[in-house]
């Protein structure tokens, strides 16, 4: 994680913040922890299973109307 120093913050700013963290019951600095985050948005974290939804979409996609062999499978003989 990493540390930032925010220099020449005004103390109307600084007393605004206070008041706005109280009002959300938590501190100064998890306050301007969440504004940071909203104004930049954090990267949302993408799973494996949509991340291959998106690829397939990308490239063909996937037939799910297509009819399945239903037919009796064959055990496999090794002699």
């Amino acid at each position: 994680m990493a540390t930032i120093i925010v220099r020449n913050l005004p103390d109307a700013a600084h007393r605004a913040l206070k008041v706005r963290a109280a009002h959300h019951g938590r501190s100064t600095e998890a306050e301007v922890r969440e504004l940071l985050i909203a104004a930049v948005g954090a990267p949302a974290r993408v799973g494996i299973g949509s991340a291959l939804a998106a690829f397939g979409q990308r490239y063909g996609g996937l037939d799910l109307a297509a009819k399945r062999d239903r037919s009796k499978t064959r055990v496999a003989d090794f002699e």
